[in-house]
């Protein structure tokens, strides 16, 4: 009779098992496909995402080029076609390079918008961080100092990898607008900063003798110069942060 009895509990724990299996199965078959389906989408984009990257490597190249053999039309349409495109590393320096031309149109506000969009459109400070202290650059003798303090503020956090002209430009910025004390101060952080390249901490050193001296008309004329200065150049083709091998900001 207990034969009976154990054999009766365990066919109803087998049909148990068995029905609970049956509720489980089209749960678990439906996580493996969309586990399935999450790991196609996923290399199907990653090829895409390269697919379009090296596209826009080659384009802008093409662009470059252009713009060294002095055919600006044809690199002015070259950027144009990948500041379209889905690589945001090389939509932004496109986009740089866009609003350079604009700047050397004298279109200040056309050249500041091309700045901040590739701002926007960078993959991480290195890119967007240029193209932001273009904009201050570019807006250096023109804009309010609160929209300067503004523009300024991000790029002169610890860490962010233009920190030094950041800081330069912050100076530049106070002297134009009177603050000569505030100005200073700028420049002896840029003198004694460890990571400041040898021009910046000449310029720095010279705009606090001028200073010092009280020569105003020198040194709005170093101001200008300065803003003249080139701008942080954009890490080379094929090692671009977020598309490639990580980049180390350019010496100041």
């Amino acid at each position: 009779m207990v034969d009976v009895f154990e054999e009766v509990e365990e066919q109803i724990r087998s049909d148990r098992y068995r029905a609970l299996a049956l509720k489980i199965l089209p749960w678990f078959v439906g996580i493996v496909v969309l586990s399935l389906a999450g790991v196609g989408i996923w290399q199907g984009y990653r090829a895409w995402a390269s697919g379009q990257s090296a596209k826009a490597s080659e384009i802008y190249a093409q662009g470059v080029e252009a713009q060294q053999t002095g055919r600006s039309a044809e690199a002015k349409v070259a950027w144009e076609k990948v500041s379209k495109s889905g690589s945001a590393a090389y939509k932004s320096l496109a986009l740089q390079h866009l609003g350079a031309l604009r700047l050397a149109e004298q279109d200040v506000p056309g050249a500041v918008a091309f700045f901040d969009q590739a701002a926007k459109a960078a993959p991480d400070p290195l890119i967007g961080d240029a193209a932001r202290l273009k904009a201050v650059y570019a807006l250096l003798d023109t804009a309010s100092r609160t929209d300067m303090d503004a523009r300024l503020e991000p790029l002169l956090q610890s860490g962010r990898p233009y920190r030094i002209q950041a800081r330069e430009a912050a100076a530049f910025s106070k002297l134009l607008a009177g603050d000569a004390a505030g100005a200073r101060a700028d420049f002896v952080v840029v003198s004694l900063a460890p990571d400041a390249g040898e021009g910046a901490r000449s310029r720095a050193t010279a705009a606090m003798a001028l200073i010092d001296s009280g020569s105003a008309k020198v040194t709005r004329d170093l101001v200008k110069a300065a803003a003249a200065l080139p701008p942080p150049r954009p890490p080379p083709q094929g090692a671009l942060p977020g598309e490639g091998l990580q980049m180390r900001a350019p010496g100041q």
